[in-house]
């Protein structure tokens, strides 16, 4: 006869038995036992990512800016020196509203938003007529700076400086602009043809007319009169 014996398998201390995990420890969900199946993103109900919020685009604003200059301005304090900015900045659409401004702040970023607010409060309206350009001649001062604009239809863009910046974000296509004086204050020249614009008067006509130099005509002798003619023939 045959006698069949069961083996048992004892622990060693080599290699001990592997402890199956506590039902307490456990944690729902997720390989290796992690909450949610991993680090980093948060998950909805379903298991799934939630979906992200689109941004909107930020609407672009109607005016442009351009910046004529910026100074630092150093004031001697007890302590020390003290640096401040100051900006000057111009803003238009183009359409015939612009505007002039000026900030000051100790930061460059700031002195730039002020500028901006400052120029959005002076906004005003150029009367332009249909071929874009102005009405008539004008001229304007402001401080030691002189302006001098006259439209010119059909003959294009001249001017510099300042003079330009302003000209152009408030949308005259055929004009000439001519600065006077001797100044290079950038602030100044930009106030300048801001007043000469503020002086301008609209025309009831559609377009402006060109200037043409008159014509010198010359006189006729007068008329001798009817009975002067009929005392010389008397004398004849």
């Amino acid at each position: 006869m045959t006698t069949i014996m069961n083996e048992t398998t004892t622990p060693t201390k080599d290699a001990p038995a592997a402890k199956a995990p506590a039902a307490g420890n456990a944690r729902p969900g997720g390989r290796d036992g992690q909450r949610g199946g991993g680090r980093g993103g948060q998950r909805n109900e379903r298991g799934g990512r939630r979906p992200r919020r689109e941004r909107q685009p930020r609407q672009r604003s109607e005016f442009e800016n351009k910046i004529l200059g910026i100074r630092r301005v150093t004031r001697v304090v007890a302590g020390g020196r003290r640096f401040s900015f100051s900006v000057t900045i111009v803003i238009g659409n183009g359409k015939g509203k612009v505007g002039v401004g000026l900030g000051k702040a100790s930061d460059t970023a700031l002195a730039i938003e002020k500028a901006t607010r400052d120029a959005q409060k002076n906004l005003f309206i150029v009367p332009l007529t249909d071929d874009l350009s102005i009405p008539h001649e004008v001229q304007a001062k402001y401080g030691a700076s002189e302006i001098l604009l006259i439209p010119m239809p059909g003959k294009g863009f001249k001017a510099g400086s300042a003079v330009r910046t302003v000209l152009e974000l408030a949308g005259v296509k055929h004009v000439s602009g001519k600065i006077l004086s001797r100044s290079k204050n950038q602030l100044n020249n930009a106030r300048a043809t801001v007043l000469a614009l503020q002086q301008l008067k609209p025309m009831k006509g559609a377009k402006s007319k060109k200037h043409v130099p008159t014509k010198k005509v010359e006189k006729k002798p007068a008329k001798k009169p009817a009975a002067q003619k009929k005392e010389v023939k008397k004398a004849k």
